[in-house]
């Protein structure tokens, strides 16, 4: 599998920039540089440390003899978090819950197992060494957030405010936003994937939920007034994109409570939405099998199962609608 390279930082003015991934799919996240002359914070890190590498060293070439020193992390899913690892000295900021769902997460060594095992020749093997047989773990390691915080923290870079607002369960139980009131940005992880007709992305994944939540929290954002919203994948929208993503999940939304009102199955209710195919323009229509299992798991009062349990219907699904 050929490795990733990513792309250079994009200035979004005032000491602030974007490390765009190389293409979309799965575990390719933004991140931010904000930078200052004490030093520079990340918002958010590549999956793997290859590429976190690359997002240091173009950090470096804009901070100079500073260091980075602080990492927010907007949620725990590992293609957030993984490459603090090469930042050791850093701060690691996240929300209480976060630091819990860590706990959730299959670890590095869990993923290049799961690769290994379940070899090319069998469905899953195909799946996972396609999406993330690229990225390199052998030398990863978690890092846990060494500060926690519940609602709203305010940090000071470069003389700039930076709001970090923990949300209620949305994409996981322990996101947050953060928002820098001076550049008009605000950084969403994982509430919003972003797409836009000139640069389509992919299906949202949802984890927590439910989905009023993450609608919820998207309004949030735009009552900032941001310009500008960076998502946790895909490109970089503004207010009228941001409305275009609310409207796509409570469509979804609207169509799973009816399906799960006529007592049609989580995993057929996908297929029908996957049918109907209302976003082609979207990737990874498989997602809809975790997004559509989790409001299913709120309507019905049930727990959630471990994220590897969901691979296997999610790898069939892929097979199943790349050849429909």
């Amino acid at each position: 599998m050929a490795k990733l390279s990513p792309s250079s930082l994009r200035d979004l003015g005032d000491g602030l920039y974007l490390w765009n991934p190389p293409r979309r799919g799965w575990g390719l996240a933004n991140c931010g540089l904000l930078t200052g002359p004490e030093g520079g914070l990340w918002i958010d890190t590549p999956y793997d440390r290859p590429l976190a590498e690359a997002f240091l060293a173009a950090s470096r070439d804009i901070l100079g003899d500073a260091d980075i020193d602080r990492v927010v992390v907007t949620h725990a899913n590992g293609d957030h978090l993984w490459g603090a690892d090469v930042v050791p000295e850093a701060e690691v900021i996240a929300t209480r819950e976060a630091r819990h769902h860590i706990e959730l997460e299959p670890t590095p060594e869990q993923l290049r197992g799961l690769i290994e095992t379940a070899g090319e020749g069998s469905r899953v093997g195909r799946y996972m060494s396609a999406h993330f047989g690229h990225f390199d773990w052998s030398r990863t390691r978690v890092r846990r957030p060494d500060t926690v915080f519940e609602g709203t923290v305010e940090l000071t870079v470069g003389g700039c405010p930076v709001l970090l607002t923990s949300l209620p369960s949305a994409h996981t139980t322990g996101d947050l936003t953060v928002h820098l009131p001076e550049q008009g940005v605000v950084f969403t992880g994982d509430i919003v994937f972003g797409s836009t007709a000139e640069n389509p992305g992919d299906h949202a994944v949802h984890w927590a939920g439910p989905l009023e939540n993450i609608v919820a929290a998207c309004e949030r954002v735009l009552d900032t007034g941001a310009r500008t919203i960076v998502p946790g994948h895909g490109p970089v929208l503004g207010q009228d994109g941001l409305r275009a993503h609310i409207a796509y999940l409570s469509r979804v939304r609207e169509r799973v409570h009816a399906l799960h009102a006529r007592g049609v199955p989580a995993l057929e209710a996908a297929r029908t939405l996957a049918r109907e195919n209302e976003w082609p323009e979207l990737g990874l229509v498989e997602r809809l099998v975790v997004t559509v299992g989790t409001e299913y798991r709120h309507l019905d009062g049930t727990e959630p199962q471990p994220i590897a349990h969901v691979i296997p219907d999610m790898a069939a699904f892929a097979e199943e609608f790349s050849t429909a």
